[in-house]
C-alpha cells in the first residue's frame, strides 16, 4: 500500500513538470519542478527494498556524503586545468573559486555539526556566540548557493537528453568567436558539426542559417566564415543563409528570426549552440517570439564546469531571477536566526 502512495506522490510531481516543461521549456521555474520531481521519487524507491530500506538509506547517505566531500576537489582541480589550457583570465578561475567556496563551507558545516552534538550546553549563549553565528552563515550561504546551481545545473543537463523530432525546417547556428580574425574556434566548429549532424539525419534537409558578425577583431563576419566551412563539410551553397549583421547572442537570435519572418511555409526551427547555453538560448528565444528546439553541441569536459557557472550568474543577474535569489537567501538566514535566537 505504501509503495502504490508513493508512486501516485511521485507521479503527480512529474506530470506538473511535464506540464509545464511541455508549455515552456525555458520558463526558470522548470528546473524546481524538475528537482521536486525527482526528490519524489525517493521515497518510492526506498520503499521498494522492503525490509532492507535502512540499509538502503545508509547506503544512499554514505554516497551522497563521499559525492560531496568529492565536489570542492574536484572543481579545484578543475580550476587547476582550465588556468593552464585556456590561460589567466578571471572568467577562468570560476570553478577555482566555486570549489573554495563549497570546501570552506563544507568545513564549517562540519565543525558546526561536530560541535553541537558534543556541546548540548543548556546554556543558549554558547549558540549565539559570535563564531558560532558567523560559522553557521557560511554554512547556510553555501549550501543554498551550491542547491541552487545543481538545481540549475541538473535541468541544464535534462534538457540535452531529452528525445527530440529530426524534421526541421531551419537550423540557426549560434556564432562565436574567430581566432586570428578569421579563423574558427574549436567551440564554433564543434556547433557547425553539430548542425551539419541535424541537417545530414533529417529526411528533408533543412536550410542553415549561420549567425554572427563582424567583430573589431574579425576580418570577416562570422557568419561568412561559418558558410565556407558549411560548404567545405558538403553543405549545397543554396541550403545556407547567412546573418551576418548580429553582434550578441540576442541580435544573433532576433536578426536570424528575421529572415525567418520573410521566408514562407512552415518554419519548424531547431537552434544549435554549445549545450551549456542551451537554455539561455531558450530564454532569449522567448523573449523575441521565436519558436524553436534547443540542441547542445558537445564542449570539452574540462571546460564544462566554468562554462556552467557563467551561465548561472548571466540568468540570476536578471533582475528578475536576482531578486528571487537574494530573497531565496534571506529567508534561509531568517530561519537560521530564528532558530539560534528563539
Amino acid at each position: 500500500m505504501h509503495i502504490l502512495i508513493f508512486f501516485l506522490f511521485s507521479v503527480c510531481f512529474w506530470a506538473v513538470f511535464l506540464h509545464c516543461f511541455q508549455k515552456d521549456r525555458s520558463r526558470y521555474r522548470n528546473c524546481y519542478l524538475l528537482f521536486l520531481a525527482l526528490l519524489s521519487m525517493i521515497p518510492f524507491i526506498l520503499s521498494l527494498f522492503g525490509d532492507n530500506m535502512g540499509s538502503a538509506v545508509f547506503a544512499v547517505f554514505i554516497t551522497v556524503s563521499v559525492a560531496l566531500f568529492i565536489v570542492p576537489f574536484f572543481l579545484i582541480h578543475n580550476g587547476i586545468i582550465m588556468l593552464r589550457r585556456e590561460g589567466k583570465h578571471l572568467s577562468h578561475l570560476l570553478s577555482l573559486a566555486l570549489g573554495a567556496a563549497i570546501l570552506v563551507g563544507e568545513a564549517a558545516t562540519v565543525f558546526l555539526v561536530v560541535k553541537y552534538s558534543t556541546a548540548f550546553t543548556p546554556d543558549r549563549s554558547f549558540y549565539r556566540s559570535g563564531w558560532f553565528v558567523a560559522g553557521s552563515l557560511i554554512s547556510v550561504t553555501v549550501i543554498y548557493g551550491s542547491m541552487t546551481f545543481l538545481i540549475f545545473m541538473i535541468y541544464t543537463l535534462f534538457l540535452q537528453i531529452i528525445p527530440r523530432k529530426n524534421d526541421f525546417d531551419y537550423v540557426i547556428i549560434h556564432g562565436a568567436g574567430l581566432l586570428h580574425g578569421d579563423q574558427l574556434s574549436k567551440l564554433l566548429r564543434d556547433r557547425l558539426d553539430k548542425a551539419i549532424t541535424v541537417y545530414r539525419r533529417d529526411p528533408t534537409p533543412p536550410r542553415i542559417i549561420p549567425s554572427g558578425g563582424k567583430g573589431a577583431d574579425e576580418t570577416v563576419p562570422e557568419a561568412e566564415a561559418m558558410k565556407q566551412y558549411l560548404i567545405g563539410q558538403g553543405i549545397p551553397e543554396s541550403d545556407i543563409l547567412p546573418e551576418s549583421a548580429s553582434k550578441t547572442t540576442l541580435e544573433n537570435l532576433r536578426f536570424s528570426k528575421q529572415i525567418l519572418d520573410g521566408l514562407e511555409g512552415r518554419k519548424y526551427t531547431a537552434l544549435v549552440t554549445s549545450n551549456y547555453h542551451v537554455y539561455r538560448a531558450l530564454r532569449y528565444c522567448r523573449k523575441i517570439g521565436l519558436n524553436c528546439t534547443g540542441i547542445g553541441s558537445r564542449v570539452a569536459f574540462y571546460y564544462w564546469p566554468s562554462a556552467m557557472i557563467r551561465e548561472f550568474i548571466a540568468i540570476h543577474a536578471e533582475k528578475k531571477h536576482a531578486v528571487l535569489f537574494a530573497a531565496g537567501w534571506l529567508l534561509c538566514i531568517a530561519a537560521l536566526l530564528c532558530i539560534l535566537f528563539a
